[in-house]
């Protein structure tokens, strides 16, 4: 028994010898192996955009459970550094240097919305970074960088593929109208979208009887609509944030206003919580949006997404439905991820060159970007509100209540106009 003893003990110190020997490879070689991938990203958790903010990073962590329990990128996990830039952008150059000079990222995605998104630019491409943006409208514009790539689907010409629908409808209708009023809140986004859509305006024949910028943040909206109604447009188009839209809903609604089509580039009115607030004053309002409950747009997975996520949701404050960010945000992660299993890297031009090249899979669809790095063909709705009840957040969660009427490959309806019988 003693002799077997000792030869067991010496059979055990020869192996930790031996392995001793190898342990500079060997440990080496695990270390990287176990070692995360990092994914680093500014996002609003707090101000105003924490709502929205929220629900992207409740899908972005979806898709981190759902590939590490697939087994990671190249074999190793998934792990993501992130920071509140609290809807500010000042606070987003310097958590971007802190997430690659200091957390030492290995990947990058953008925060939120386009002021969260243009301030991060030069940052990353100083380190010639891949970037994934989460609806950012024509920040590329004044960059031209050919690594940037949006997940929205604004189109190949994002100011003017914003708003082209909403014109192009109002076009087609009879008697035609003539006169538009444009008004949009004074900030990246909406000056953006006001200066396409006035572009649509002009190219459609359409003669602009008003145009304003409002100082944000506005809180009484009704001078505005009075000056609107002041000029006897035909049609309205609004570019706004939230608040805003919320105002000029309601600021319509008290003044009376007769036009014939109203709505168009309004932030918010996609979220569920504002359906609900605003209820029936919604009725026939036409505005853009990416996803919708109708039959058109049931693409492979992307219901299984949304239970997911409203589970996901339950208590935190967020958007319970989560059709308009949420899907996205999954999806920008999906094309990142399919990315770098193809080249089978990380390395940065690599990935670049396969995302301009190759069409992705997603939860919202097939994506194919163009050269810009925004989606190669815009598909952008334009949804109409229908039969609006009071007080009733299930209604949304169904078809019918946001009609698609453009682009016609994915219409469920036909127009109702004019907005004010």
């Amino acid at each position: 028994m003693l002799k077997r003893r000792s030869f067991m003990r010496a059979s055990l110190a020869s192996g930790i010898t031996a392995l001793a020997l190898a342990s500079g490879s060997l440990v080496s070689f695990g270390a990287q192996a176990a070692q995360p991938i990092k994914i680093g990203f500014s996002m609003a958790l707090t101000g105003g955009l924490a709502g929205a903010g929220k629900a992207a990073l409740i899908a972005m962590e979806i898709w981190r459970d759902d590939v590490n329990k697939k087994g990671g990128l190249l074999g190793r996990p998934v792990e993501f550094v992130y920071y509140d830039d609290a809807t500010n952008p000042a606070t987003v150059p310097g958590i971007y240097t802190k997430l690659l000079n200091v957390d030492k990222v290995d990947l990058v995605v953008s925060s939120y919305g386009t002021n969260e998104i243009a301030p991060a630019m030069p940052i990353v491409m100083r380190k010639k970074l891949v970037f994934p943006s989460l609806f950012g409208l024509a920040v590329n514009d004044q960059f031209n960088y050919n690594r940037y790539f949006q997940i929205m689907p604004a189109g190949p010409e994002p100011k003017v593929d914003w708003s082209r629908g909403f014109f192009e409808l109002a076009a087609e209708q009879k008697p035609k109208p003539q006169t538009v009023a444009i008004v949009a809140a004074d900030a990246e986004f909406p000056l953006n979208a006001a200066a396409g859509a006035r572009k649509n305006a002009l190219a459609k024949g359409f003669k602009i009887v008003f145009f304003m910028n409002y100082p944000p943040p506005t809180e009484n909206y009704t001078p505005i609509v009075r000056a609107i109604e002041a000029t006897s447009p035909d049609i309205v188009y609004v570019a706004s944030y939230p608040p805003d839209s919320v105002g000029m809903v309601k600021a319509a609604h008290e003044v009376g206003l007769k036009v014939k089509m109203f709505g168009g580039g309004m932030v918010g009115l996609q979220f569920a919580a504002i359906q609900k607030n605003l209820g029936p004053l919604l009725d026939n309002i036409i505005n853009y949006d990416f996803w919708v409950p109708e039959p058109t747009l049931n693409f492979p997975g992307v219901k299984e997404f949304l239970a997911r996520y409203q589970e996901a949701a339950k208590g935190k404050g967020v958007d319970p439905l989560g059709h308009y960010l949420p899907p996205y945000a999954y999806a920008y992660m999906q094309v990142l991820a399919q990315s770098v299993e193809a080249v089978k890297s990380l390395d940065q031009a690599k990935l670049a060159a396969y995302m301009h090249q190759h069409t992705f899979d997603t939860v919202v669809g097939k994506v194919k970007f163009g050269k810009n790095g925004e989606w190669a063909k815009s598909r952008v709705l334009m949804v109409q509100f229908r039969d609006v009840q009071p007080n009733n957040l299930e209604q949304f969660a169904g078809p019918g209540k946001r009609v698609v009427l453009y682009p016609k490959a994915w219409k469920s309806g036909d127009i109702v106009y004019p907005y004010k019988k």
